[in-house]
């Protein structure tokens, strides 16, 4: 999936080099510079609406051994081949909880590897990659990676410390115990899917998702099971009458979870259920979170951005005053039809030079001499808005003068106009001098990643010096892809700026109307399209707009923060409450809907770039190893940093923010039936917060 949204991108920005028009600034008196100076419109960041709780020192504890475990979970695996080992990462990471792995095949399972020596359980989640743990010998022959007196240390590591199991590719057999489970059919599972369903039991368990959604396996294989007679377990997933997951109390009232089919890292199956299957073994207190998010950039806004007909001819687009207000009336039909998305909100990086600061805030045409800069300045509140610069250059081998006047003229301009911009957060114009480019201007040749190292320092300094902290990048881009979940990248140049990345779709920045935007995209991926993963047939409309909304709740689906990238084109009505943004748009949040009944978070930019930069901080702290240790007896969670920064947690108490909180760093709030809080660390300062376990 990620070429198929990678390929059109390149050939766009490739294209946007040539066709894209520098706009002059309108009047003489922004020629040279930027325009006088006009009072900042204030940009509040939404009042934190709790906090977790705190407290001074840790509670003493009962001092029961098994009282004492530290938040981390334990993957045991067979070795090489076990492709459940990276699934259960893939899951682990998207969370940033820490783990360890076990190879059962190469080192051996004793008590000290899960106990320190001063008592406390090294795990609070034991997660297997299947059930046995098998693994064939040279005969062809299966035995499990652990041998009976391993087994035994494990169990009595989760009988005594209360630790729940979870395993994958669960085969219903009696050993290396019974799990409750009996034969019924199995086999693999192609292309077409094999619909799961949520027993009530199950959507305790899977609470994130709707209790009627239906999940796809694919590509897999699975073993349609029965429950045993007189057997302490019920199901959690059901494929028709067979039961395909299952939790069970063990005669030693230990806790399992199981289910009967294969999973990969990138099969929507592992995205829907391995956080609630972590969040079960973990009793829902566990460092780190996963939620959802959905954040859309129409690039452009108040420019003129190249149209291409469905015949070849091209010429300039640019939105009117009508088009916008259509934008905000399919912006609130779209949370009205789907609740989850309640927050949606577009942001709109702009380029102000032909923003008419004197217009009348109005949407009726017949008043204004712009009617787009009428329209905006009327629905100012109803959008988001972030500085793209004020004419729209090429930033790669600009001068620093050139590159300060666009960066603060774009945001004079919008205080006069009375747009709320945060000054923090820069756009450039198609990620131009962040070290992608292509070293012929005249070639229509892809452009070159040559790393963050290529940036136009020049471009840097000039957005430091005018206040910016965020730059917003590509994840086409390898050199944009930070190496963590919803992470950012410090700019090796600047570490002062944060390089946060967006998502990029292929909705054509060169389309306004369906018939365009299935020409330039079958022209890519149709029958004789470019794309190394073209179709053998070429699509229809509603085609192609199903296919990018898979790409785009795959997204969603894995908690990725970033925005995703339109163009002002794209918001054309093109008839009556249609536009191609909106079209991908609603097609993408009903695939959600259909699955989740959590919501889907909307924040601003700088929410948004906050929360990547404490993400950031989040996996620098869990690259310490130092673990955080929850007393069960007490409630307590301590966690001793070694270095100052921040920390998600999952599952800790919290409180109503007070008036004093909101200068802190502490955050918390509710996502779904779970607590998410965010805290501030102080370099070797023990932090000791409440849990708030689930059952």
């Amino acid at each position: 999936m990620t070429s198929k949204v990678i390929g059109p991108l390149l050939a766009a920005i490739a294209l946007a080099i040539t066709t894209i028009t520098v706009l002059s600034p309108p009047g003489t008196d922004r020629a040279g510079g930027a325009p006088e100076p006009a009072s900042p419109v204030p940009y509040p960041l939404p009042a934190k609406r709790f906090v977790p709780v705190r407290a001074a020192q840790a509670p003493a504890g009962s001092g029961r051994r098994g009282d004492l475990v530290a938040l981390r979970q334990l993957v045991i695996t067979t070795g090489k081949g076990d492709f459940g080992l990276d699934t259960w990462k893939s899951v682990l990471d998207t969370i940033g909880t820490p783990y360890d792995v076990l190879n059962a095949s190469a080192e051996p399972l004793t008590p000290d590897r899960l106990v320190r020596p001063d008592g406390t359980g090294r795990y609070n989640g034991v997660l297997l990659t299947s059930s046995a743990l098998l693994k064939a010998a040279p005969d062809g022959t299966y035995a499990s990676a652990l041998n009976p007196g391993q087994w035994e240390v494990l169990w009595d590591y989760e009988r005594t410390y209360g630790v729940r199991q979870v395993s994958l590719n669960t085969h219903p057999s009696t050993s290396p115990e019974d799990l409750c489970l009996r034969v019924g059919d199995e086999g693999p599972v192609g292309d077409t899917p094999v619909e799961m369903a949520l027993s009530p039991a199950g959507s305790a368990v899977f609470d994130h998702l709707r209790p009627d959604a239906r999940i796809p396996l694919v590509r897999a294989y699975v073993h349609r099971t029965r429950l045993a007679a007189g057997c302490d377990a019920e199901p959690v997933l059901l494929a028709g009458d067979a039961v395909v997951g299952v939790r069970s109390r063990a005669p030693d009232g230990r806790e399992r979870l199981a289910v009967t089919f294969s999973i990969g890292p990138d099969d929507t199956t592992a995205a829907l259920l391995g956080p609630s299957l972590v969040r079960w073994a973990a009793r829902g207190v566990l460092l780190g979170e996963q939620r959802h998010w959905f954040t859309v950039d129409v690039d452009d806004w108040f420019n003129s951005t190249a149209r291409k007909h469905p015949d070849g001819r091209t010429d300039m687009f640019r939105l009117s005053g009508t088009d916008a207000k259509a934008a905000s009336t399919q912006q609130r039909d779209l949370r009205q039809r789907h609740p989850v998305a309640g927050e949606f909100t577009l942001t709109l990086p702009f380029n102000g030079s032909r923003l008419k600061t004197d217009a009348p805030a109005s949407c009726d045409d017949r008043t204004t001499p712009d009617s787009l800069s009428s329209c905006s300045r009327e629905l100012v509140r109803e959008f988001r808005w972030v500085n793209h610069t004020a004419t729209h250059p090429q930033m790669n081998d600009t001068s620093y003068e050139v590159n300060k006047t666009e960066i603060t003229q774009n945001l004079a301009i919008a205080a006069e106009a009375g747009l709320p911009v945060p000054a923090s957060v820069l756009k450039t114009p198609e990620y131009s001098g962040l070290g992608v480019y292509t070293p012929d201007p005249n070639s229509l040749d892809a452009p070159t990643d040559f790393g963050l190292t290529g940036s136009n320092r020049a471009m840097l300094d000039a957005a430091h010096d005018s206040g910016v902290k965020y730059v917003q990048g590509n994840m086409s881009f390898a050199g944009h892809r930070p190496k963590c979940g919803n992470c950012g990248i410090y700019h090796p140049l600047r570490p002062e700026l944060l390089v946060v990345p967006d998502w990029p779709t292929a909705i054509d920045f060169e389309a306004t109307t369906p018939d365009e935007q299935i020409a330039l995209y079958n022209r890519q991926y149709g029958r004789d399209g470019k794309a190394p993963d073209h179709r053998d047939h070429d699509l229809t409309y509603e085609q192609a707009v199903d296919a990018e909304a898979e790409v785009a709740v795959r997204h969603l689906m894995s908690g990725s923060v970033y925005a995703h990238t339109l163009h002002q084109g794209n918001l054309r009505e093109y008839a009556p409450g249609r536009s191609l943004a909106f079209d991908w748009i609603n097609a993408t949040v009903a695939k959600y809907a259909a699955l989740y009944r959590v919501p889907l978070l909307g924040p601003d930019w700088l929410t948004l770039a906050r929360y990547v930069e404490a993400r950031t901080a989040h996996f620098a702290a869990l690259g310490s190893g130092r673990d955080a240790v929850w007393d069960r007896s007490t409630g307590a969670i301590t966690y001793v940093p070694s270095a100052a920064g921040s920390l998600f947690l999952t599952g800790v108490r919290q409180r109503e923010a007070t008036e004093a909180d909101q200068s802190g760093e502490d955050e918390s709030d509710t996502y779904g039936a779970t607590s998410v809080a965010k805290i501030g660390l102080a370099a070797n300062r023990t932090a000791v917060l409440m849990a708030s376990p689930r059952p």
